[in-house]
């Protein structure tokens, strides 16, 4: 139970940190018109980052620990930037009412929900 718990706790705080980032970052996206498509959009949305983190991720950080070195990991925040732009570009083609304008409005909307998951996570995740 607790692995659920955990999984449902992260799902449900990274879908409001897009939600919230859809609100405060320009050039992020959500043209859903009902509250219900909102929160199915978002869900979906946060699926899909974590689908692509999980599996991209571990590689990119394998090939480019070079890169992660030299920057002293702030090569991560491009890379995150990257990733939601895959994301958004996954949720169009599952037509998600869901888009990211740009390299920097992706970079700023992945350090945002890093940042709103992690709090939201360590608010909720109290055993």
């Amino acid at each position: 139970m607790g692995f659920l718990k955990g999984l449902l706790i992260r799902l449900g705080s990274t879908a409001v940190a897009f939600w919230l980032a859809t609100l405060i970052i320009p050039g992020i996206d959500l043209s859903a018109q009902t509250t219900g498509e909102t929160v199915v959009t978002v869900i979906g949305i946060a699926i899909i980052f974590g689908l692509v983190n999980a599996v991209l991720q571990p590689i990119i950080k394998f090939v480019g620990c070079g890169l992660y070195l030299l920057t002293l990991g702030l090569i991560a925040l491009v890379v995150n930037g990257l990733l939601l732009m895959l994301t958004s570009w996954i949720g169009e083609r599952l037509d998600l009412p869901f888009h990211v304008d740009g390299f920097w409005p992706a970079v700023l909307g992945a350090l945002f929900v890093s940042v709103v998951t992690w709090i939201l996570g360590a608010i909720l995740d109290r055993d």
